[in-house]
């Protein structure tokens, strides 16, 4: 089957459609639209940074109006969601567990577990199993040396992971985010199709999730998103070429090609509201940086892992979108015991700016404060005078 050729416009058009950001509350309204959404893109990145409000938070709020955080935590309570790994840990929909046993049996073959841990997951086990769901913190401080940094685990928690990420246990969030650890049995539901998937399944799954999610990806893009799992993305990609069920693509100007799409976008008309849409670095369409300067011109990382001296824009900070460009960036923190949104650094990128362009990112702005739980906004840098001045008079009204 001959290629599909795309322009550059095209692209940004159809991976803003599958990231659900062409328009607002592109799944409608309330706990439903929550899972719609999860459903849609098939795995939501957790992240622990609470700067703003954490990243699973952020990003279904840029798609479901007035969302409320307990929705995701009902929503697992309820047994539609679960949380666990594709390239990074997020929550699924329940419906696809099965196609996280071969994660399961990719984690559980990595690791040399010592006898001494096999004999402490076997008491986890145990206790979990007679008292019911327990968190890290209810199992003794078994530490012997200082922590080294982050990832340096102490016995109990590093066999909590392990028998997390093999599949023995999983997990559910308390509302201060806390894990909490419990045997699956516990939390499927009873009528749940637990078969493994066999390798053309699986691989299939993870083809159509990632392009239902990313819109036009490469194989790597699409590799990468079930990073953890060794199966023959080359070949299962080309089996659904040759059967119609996936669109071989080239975008004109761009290499790295060839790239891939589902068959639904071959005559799909898609309209970009042009609504501003401020974005957490974790978003679906942010996490893949060479995507954002391939299709979108825009050179972006997260530079709160760059040390500060190196930083250019700031700690944490959030691109601005609207239509298919990239005009700003935002790096705030939210202070939430005096209620107020910190601005640190609001930076223009080199485009041309409108009264009713500055007007709506203001008032995105103010929407994200209130998001956040705050009632005051406080700018104190932007690298365009005229626009400082502006928006500190709106945020003061």
């Amino acid at each position: 089957m001959d290629r599909i050729i795309l322009t550059p416009e095209q692209a940004r058009k159809i991976i803003l459609h599958a990231a659900g950001l062409w328009k607002r509350a592109p799944f409608g309204k309330g706990k439903e639209a929550v899972y719609k959404f999860i459903d849609h893109l098939g795995f939501l990145q957790i992240d622990s940074n609470c700067v703003v409000e954490r990243a699973h938070h952020h990003v279904i709020a840029t798609r479901v109006p007035d969302y409320q955080p307990e929705w995701i935590d009902s929503l697992q309570a309820d047994g539609r969601v679960y949380e666990f790994w594709t390239f990074a840990t997020g929550y699924m929909p329940m419906h696809a567990y099965r196609y996280s046993l071969p994660v399961h049996a990719a984690f559980d073959g990595k690791y040399e577990v010592a006898p001494a841990e096999t004999t402490l997951q076997r008491k986890i086990l145990d206790r979990i199993g007679r008292e019911g769901p327990l968190m890290a913190r209810d199992f003794e401080n078994d530490r012997t040396t200082k922590s080294t940094g982050w990832w340096d685990w102490r016995p109990s928690k590093r066999a909590l992971e392990h028998l997390h990420l093999s599949g023995k246990l999983i997990t559910l969030r308390k509302k201060d985010f806390q894990k909490v650890y419990d045997l699956p049995e516990n939390v499927l539901p009873a009528d749940l199709d637990l078969t493994p998937p066999t390798d053309d399944e699986f691989t299939h799954h993870a083809i159509h999730r990632a392009l239902k999610a990313l819109g036009v990806a490469s194989l790597k893009d699409i590799a990468y998103t079930c990073r953890f799992v060794k199966m023959p993305w080359k070949t299962a990609l080309q089996q659904l070429v040759d059967t119609g069920k996936v669109c071989a693509v080239d975008v004109t100007g761009l290499k790295g090609g060839p790239y891939y799409m589902l068959p639904e976008y071959r005559k799909k008309s898609i309209t970009l509201s042009g609504d501003v849409f401020i974005l957490s670095p974790f978003d679906i369409l942010n996490v893949l940086r060479h995507r954002l300067r391939d299709f979108f011109e825009f050179d972006y990382q997260v530079e709160c892992f760059v040390p500060a001296a190196k930083r250019k824009y700031g700690y944490f900070s959030l691109p601005i979108l609207i239509g298919d460009k990239f005009v700003a960036r935002m790096d705030s923190k939210a202070d939430r015991k005096k209620r107020t949104l910190q601005v640190n650094n609001l930076h223009f990128e080199s485009l041309k700016q409108t009264k009713t362009m500055i007007a709506e990112i203001g008032e995105a702005i103010q929407e994200f404060a209130k998001f956040n739980q705050c009632e005051a906004i406080v700018l104190q840098k932007c690298n365009d005078k005229a626009v400082l001045k502006t928006l500190r008079q709106q945020f003061s009204e």
